[in-house]
């Protein structure tokens, strides 16, 4: 699944087949028997202890790797103490919420939000020589990598889908040969919750809510006050987005600063830990940062939820310098997970969606839909230094979680996005949800606006050939989200017509998440749609996950080729894949 909220009803975990992280046993045998998951699961939700211990191994693995991040701080004597009376509170706390709470809305209800094959796994050293059933295309000589969450302790309280640590997924091809690793992204938040054996760091969407939220910051706060964490470290889950540049892959989350990560020579995945582009950034990063495909520059925004200016354009050039840091004055933060670029100018939404805190301290969250807000788009020159020549125009009755790309027409820039209604969809319960695959047209010279309906799926994360980023599209791949929030298939919608020209369906209780375009050939003169699509397949029925690889030009999104990879992989965010020629770098 791409970026999307679980909502909808309030059912408890259904256990199936391949659903639990495996005791060791049945690893080896390869088998999983449903009365003993269905036992695991139980435990998992009455001992959060168990959860841990699953995903987590009880021995070390001689192929886990070392991470490369800030190693943990020893404490003082007077540090344990007052880590072990923080601790104390902090159960009393949770104890006492646990006694008196009401039924949790289905979007912070961790039985409902790790139901099936949202549920974690554990991490997965490589395997090699995958079967592969079909042919694979020349072209894929590379690795695919999928970002995702993937909680490391069992929830105690509220939690949120965007909650769960971040956990990559990749699939490499060498020369014919396939293999499959999955490991974390090993943040300061990951490896100081590791040490203590527990989740105590804040969750951003589940937790952050009234008193308890407030809580929650303040054990966090003091924690840090007496040196027991180090606060400079960041608390982030880096568990969204992910981009190849300057010879870097980037997992990111817009809770902190990137973390660098790496595929090893021998195909398994490495952390290397936060990049904040040499000091040349000091806040957080957006999860969808584009990458120019003929200057080979990253442009991305920043925003900060606490201060002014909330928000801020980013340039770097492509051997990481950073070229301009643009602020944008804004009334209060909004949420901005995505923006676009066009050859001449950026767009940068303003929406509906806006952090206010202090509604925690009266009960609600901070994570607020204004609905008197009318949302804009602001279109300023791709190199502007300051915000000088930015030009608001509004969009009513628009929320743009992800714009796909953008280009311009004359007067008007194009903007291709999916209109989620209602816009607090992610964060609230809601049982018609839609996503709506939309053209906006802004008119630079008019100030004004118009809105156009692509197609009548609910159709989310989607992608297009890399090599048009900017540009006039004519095709855009996305998720079918039929029946929500599960992705049951892939369309490829012709923006000019609006019409869906082809589709691949995965089949019965078979779902999969976003693709992932890969170009056949870098030859500017081939056809947009000449290239492969990618992406992850799990079989509720049988517990399998495989890799599909679906030719993009064919009216069925013909299926060449799929890997059966040696584990459950659990629905995701976004991915992206990595030619080989630019992992020699």
């Amino acid at each position: 699944m791409g970026c999307i909220a679980k909502v909808g009803s309030n059912s408890r975990i259904r256990p199936t087949q391949g659903c639990f992280p495996g005791f060791k046993k049945q690893e080896e045998d390869g088998h999983r028997r449903p009365q003993a998951v269905a036992s695991r699961r139980a435990k998992a939700v009455e001992f959060p202890k168990l959860f841990a211990e699953k995903l987590m191994p009880s021995e070390p693995s001689t192929t886990r790797l070392q991470p490369l991040a800030p190693k943990t701080r020893h404490l003082n004597f007077a540090q344990k103490i007052a880590d072990k009376v923080i601790e104390a509170v902090e159960k009393n706390l949770e104890n006492l919420h646990l006694g008196n709470r009401e039924p949790l809305p289905s979007t912070v209800d961790p039985h409902v939000q790790l139901e099936g094959n949202f549920f974690p796994v554990e991490e997965s050293p490589a395997h090699h020589n995958l079967e592969v059933e079909g042919n694979l295309p020349e072209c894929l000589e590379g690795v695919y990598v999928r970002n995702g969450p993937n909680p490391q302790f069992f929830p105690t309280g509220r939690h949120h889908l965007f909650d769960g640590d971040g956990m990559l997924h990749a699939v490499s091809f060498n020369g014919g040969s396939v293999s499959y690793a999955c490991r974390y992204t090993r943040t300061y938040r990951f490896m100081e919750e590791e040490k203590h054996g527990r989740a105590f760091f804040p969750k951003p969407i589940g937790e952050l809510h009234g008193y308890g939220g407030v809580a929650k910051l303040m054990m966090y706060w003091a924690r840090s006050l007496f040196g027991i964490l180090d606060a400079s470290q960041g608390m982030g889950m880096a568990n969204a987005g992910l981009v190849y540049f300057n010879s870097r892959l980037l997992a990111i989350s817009e809770d902190d600063l990137p973390v660098e990560v790496r595929i090893t020579e021998d195909n398994d995945i490495e952390t290397v830990g936060r990049y904040d582009f040499h000091g040349q950034l000091t806040h957080s990063m957006i999860a969808h940062p584009k990458i120019d495909p003929h200057t080979g520059e990253l442009f991305s925004l920043s925003y900060n939820v606490l201060s002014a200016p909330y928000l801020k354009y980013l340039i770097f050039s492509a051997d990481g310098e950073k070229k301009a840091e643009v602020p944008v004055a804004l009334p209060e933060a909004a949420m901005t997970h995505d923006f676009a670029i066009t050859e001449n100018f950026v767009v940068i939404p303003d929406q509906q969606i806006v952090f206010r805190l202090k509604e925690m301290l009266t009960g609600g969250s901070p994570v607020v839909l204004d609905p008197k807000k009318t949302p804009r788009f602001g279109v300023m020159p791709k190199y502007a230094t300051s915000e000088d020549e930015l030009k608001w125009i509004g969009v009513p009755d628009c929320f743009f979680f992800h714009l796909y790309n953008a280009w311009e027409e004359g007067d008007e820039v194009v903007v291709i996005g999916s209109s989620m209604t209602p816009a607090d969809i992610i964060f609230k319960t809601s049982e018609v949800p839609r996503a709506i695959l939309t053209e906006v047209r802004l008119n630079r010279r008019t100030g004004t606006s118009t809105k156009r309906e692509l197609a009548e799926l609910n159709l989310e994360v989607g992608k297009m050939n890399p090599q048009f980023v900017g540009v006039k599209t004519q095709y855009m791949y996305l998720a079918i989200v039929e029946p929500w929030p599960k992705v049951s298939g892939i369309a490829k919608v012709d923006l000019q017509s609006g019409q869906v020209v082809a589709r691949h369906n995965y089949g019965t209780h078979r779902y999969g998440g976003e693709p992932v375009f890969v170009p056949r050939t870098s030859d500017p003169s081939a056809p947009e749609d000449d290239g492969f699509l990618l992406a992850f397949c799990h079989n509720e029925d049988s517990g399998e996950s495989q890799l599909l690889v679906l030719d993009a030009a064919t009216p069925t999104l013909e299926q060449v080729a799929s890997v059966s990879l040696p584990s459950r992989v659990p629905y995701g965010f976004h991915g992206a894949f990595i030619p080989a020629a630019d992992l020699l770098h």
